[in-house]
């Protein structure tokens, strides 16, 4: 009997999974991971984990599965944590939530796992694992949820071979709706409970709060670009290359301060990201004004009105080789070499029409589309139909 570990989040997710898995004939054992103990950073008095490991335990008794918690802080912290606020400190805005995945659930978790003697570590995630043949080699792919609405292959896009290798995902082939009617038909105590909000690992805590409390606000001016500056309007040049094109089309624009009018002060350019719209706090706009960029070493923010402004729009971005990964090794390109794909560059977007191109320093990822609010230090997938194929940090 093959023996599986299963992340019990306290969700509904992971409990039907949990179930599922018992089904099929698996041995289950339920983990829970400790992510965070660090209660001066929760919003309300409610304490997070403690509620969730709870419910977690109390579907583990219902499916008559052993449980344990684990504590993993401390790997979060510096994994996480530590490289989220770096990452923020360089005005970059990281995706936690592929990083817990790709550096907590499915490694230091999964060899825990491991030596607990697991065959696989399953999790409540909406994705499915393909297998394939190849020049005698099995082959793992990463393949979308049934359900459009809640696909999150996205958040594992950073996962490998080895990984997919040792990993489950058992509500993959079912919808939401289907997953809380199993729930409620066993009358388990998550069934009806939301799904959760906010960072996976700090429980009811915003963001700008957690941030705040770690890096130091200070003063500085927000300042409103026009839409009607030349450099969005500069005509495009002759290119020598492809390669210059794409340089072109996927280079950020070095604003300066008197590019446009101060329109108003904030506490910190390291808080706010591109796109953002809430939280500047200027009135007397004909439009909405939303973040085109910030400065971090300057402390600026830049602003444009409306969400059609031209600063938010791109057609490329850039992934370097170091951050530049394969779900598929067996498909990665080599240097000149192109791909039509399908690419999104963040959870929620749907699917848009993209070519990849490889070049010496990395990769190019070219969209059919003008794309809104390409921010650095997300991710950027890729796919083959509904196979997440390579990802990687648009830089």
């Amino acid at each position: 009997m093959k023996r599986v570990i299963i992340g019990l989040s306290g969700g509904v997710d992971s409990s039907v999974a949990a179930y599922l898995l018992k089904q099929q004939g698996y041995e289950v054992i339920g983990l829970f991971m400790k992510n965070w103990h660090d209660d001066s950073v929760t919003i309300s008095n409610e304490c997070p984990w403690l509620d969730d490991s709870n419910d977690a335990m109390l579907v583990a008794e219902k499916l008559g599965i052993p449980f344990q918690t684990v504590d993993l802080s401390e790997q979060y912290k510096e994994r996480i944590v530590d490289y989220m606020f770096n990452e923020y400190e360089k005005g970059r805005t990281p995706n936690p939530d592929v990083l817990c995945n790709r550096e907590i659930k499915f490694d230091v978790f999964m060899k825990i796992a491991l030596e607990l003697g697991a065959d696989y570590v399953a999790t409540g995630h909406y994705c499915r694992k393909g297998t394939i043949e190849k020049d005698g080699e099995t082959i793992y792919q990463l393949l979308a949820g049934v359900d459009d609405n809640k696909d999150q292959s996205y958040f594992l896009c950073q996962l490998s071979q080895a990984q997919l290798a040792k990993s489950l995902f058992p509500i993959g082939e079912l919808t939401k709706p289907e997953v809380r009617d199993i729930a409620t038909k066993l009358d388990l105590v998550t069934a009806e409970k939301k799904d959760s909000q906010g960072l996976c690992f700090i429980g009811k805590v915003k963001l700008p709060d957690f941030l705040q409390q770690q890096l130091k606000p200070k003063e500085g001016v927000i300042v409103e670009v026009s839409k009607e500056q030349e450099f969005f309007n500069e005509s495009l040049p002759e290119f020598q290359s492809e390669e210059d094109k794409l340089k072109f089309l996927s280079k950020k624009i070095e604003y300066k301060i008197n590019d446009g009018k101060i329109v108003g002060k904030h506490q910190g350019a390291h808080y706010f990201t591109k796109g953002q719209r809430k939280g500047l706090a200027v009135g007397g706009t004909v439009e909405p004004l939303f973040v085109i960029d910030t400065d971090v070493s300057e402390n600026i923010i830049y602003t444009g009105q409306g969400k059609e402004h031209p600063g938010l729009y791109k057609k490329a971005l850039f992934v370097t080789n170091e951050e530049l990964h394969w779900v598929r090794e067996d498909l990665a390109l080599n240097v000149d070499e192109t791909m039509q794909v399908k690419a999104r560059i963040r959870y929620r977007q749907s699917l848009q029409k993209a070519t990849l191109h490889k070049v010496d320093s990395g990769l190019y990822v070219e969209f059919e589309a003008f794309q809104s609010a390409i921010t650095e230090g997300q991710f950027v997938a890729w796919y083959l139909n509904d196979e997440l194929i390579g990802s990687g940090v648009i830089s």
